[in-house]
């Protein structure tokens, strides 16, 4: 056979062969970079039988044929390493071999066959050029192999949130030049793969998904550390961003000049929503800190050059009394019963989103809106109910010590009265008639919802407690002297 025949033969074998392992393929990355050796396997079998129809002076045709030999091995290898790196029938990447690395692989073994091809002319022409080049592509060389270094070590990913230097942000590409971030603010920052190799690289997604973060607080001396950390635990209850596992911590972490500062210590699961977990651990924070009346003081170097407004008690009291006054629970009292029961309240303010009740939790105070709105949810967050201001919940723990029967929350910032069992026990202890008309309006506000609960269910005509059996109820939880009279 002619070597005319047996080099058109082994082109058209290759060519069958990488038709064949695409046709077999689902790597869709696969069937991409063997076209490449489709293209170049057809290209060696054209110019395999020009060589052989047209007669070339022989100078010509060994030039040509040095390429053509180049264009075979270029597609042998291709399809070599392509289909000895890739799985053939799943369609993903091998970790530790991306494109990149693939690329360089198959450039490194073509430049070692074109040299042996073409023997110590092409070696010595390819020294010369790699100087030339070398100095002239100097920078791009460099984040050419920068680039290969990192796809090999792999120190982050596509859609992992590092930080480089002083840039911040999710991986969206790494190319044999650059890696791109996409920041926070939505902008595109395009890193040379040098500079890259040459910063401290910070990984937020790895070796595991939650990130922690930091908050630091500043409370007042007067306050003991243990009360303080009480509140903040509370208030990370009511920032849905930070996870309760890994479970959050607090420190005292500086004895400062105008205050103790804490640090508080929690985790997240996207780094992408540090800033605004931060802001929502921050704000649960204050409300917090405001409800349990813990000063968050303000510098020393601060010169107040106003009194704080401090509101008088006789205003505070008719204030809070002109709040109970319209409430239908406290209608059937006395300005002053009323003005009593305003003495021993306390004003509580949330911010949107918290939780001032928890269902199954153990209440002993009932809640006044006072400005804002809330709404009351089951377990399985059903809404049942929003009240307004003039609205009242948790009346039921206050009268008789039950569990919570709903969980209540803020809708927007919400200002609420806190009346206690303990309060109302001091007024109805000075005036028995009390419990008894608050009792009466509760047994009836309750036996009108029982009985709706009733006519949707026939077989539960039976719930409905009388007037009397709540009155006993509420005179146990209270330890009040008898009231009915037996």
């Amino acid at each position: 056979m002619s070597d005319f025949a047996v080099r058109v033969a082994v082109g058209v074998a290759l060519l069958i062969l990488t038709l064949g392992v695409r046709a077999a393929s689902l790597n869709r990355l696969v069937r991409r970079k063997l076209r490449l050796s489709l293209l170049l396997s057809f290209v060696y079998v054209v110019v395999s039988v020009f060589l052989g129809e047209y007669a070339l002076s022989p100078e010509m045709a060994a030039r040509v044929l040095s390429v053509n030999q180049l264009f075979l091995a270029l597609a042998a290898i291709n399809l070599l390493v392509v289909t000895a790196i890739n799985p053939l029938r799943v369609d993903r990447i091998p970790e530790r071999f991306p494109n990149i690395v693939q690329d360089t692989i198959i450039i490194g073994l073509f430049m070692l066959v074109a040299t042996v091809v073409m023997e110590e002319k092409f070696l010595t022409t390819s020294a010369v050029g790699a100087v030339v080049i070398g100095f002239a592509l100097q920078d791009t060389l460099g984040n050419t192999f920068a680039g290969l270094a990192i796809q090999v070590e792999k120190p982050f990913r596509v859609g992992h949130w590092v930080s480089v230097g002083p840039f911040e942000g999710i991986v969206s590409e790494v190319t044999w030049r650059a890696t791109k971030l996409r920041t926070k603010a939505g902008n595109l920052v395009i890193l040379p793969n040098a500079f890259i190799s040459k910063e401290a690289i910070t990984n937020y997604s790895e070796p595991t998904a939650p990130t922690r973060l930091e908050v630091d607080v500043g409370v007042s001396y007067d306050v003991p550390p243990n009360q303080v950390k009480a509140a903040l635990a509370e208030a990370l209850g009511n920032a849905p961003l930070a996870l309760t596992t890994p479970a959050p911590d607090f420190l005292v972490a500086d004895f400062s000049a105008s205050a103790v500062t804490y640090r508080v210590r929690f985790w997240i699961n996207d780094f992408a929503k540090d800033t605004a977990a931060r802001d929502e651990v921050r704000s649960a924070i204050y409300y917090s800190l405001h409800r349990h009346r813990y000063e968050i003081p303000l510098p020393m170097q601060v010169e107040m050059s106003r009194e704080p407004y401090s509101e008088r008690i006789s205003d505070r009291i008719e204030r809070l009394s002109e709040i109970l006054k319209p409430v239908d629970l406290f209608m059937p009292l006395t300005a002053e019963e009323r003005a009593e029961l305003a003495a021993r309240a306390e004003e509580r303010l949330y911010g949107q989103g918290e939780t001032i009740v928890r269902q199954g939790d153990a209440g002993q105070s009932m809640f006044v809106i006072s400005r804002g709105q809330v709404r009351v949810i089951e377990a399985s967050g059903r809404e049942l109910a929003v009240f307004s201001e003039g609205g009242y919940f948790g009346e039921m723990s206050m009268l008789t010590g039950q569990p919570r029967s709903a969980s209540v929350q803020a809708i927007g910032e919400c200002q609420v009265v806190e009346l206690t069992a303990a309060s109302l026990r001091e007024v109805a202890l000075a005036n028995p008639d009390v419990v008894t008309r608050i009792g009466a309006v509760v047994a009836a506000r309750r036996a009108d919802l029982d009985r709706q609960k009733a006519e949707a269910a026939a077989d539960r005509a039976d719930i409905v407690e009388s007037p009397r059996s709540l009155l006993a109820r509420i005179q146990e939880f209270l330890r009040l002297p008898n009231l009915l009279g037996d």
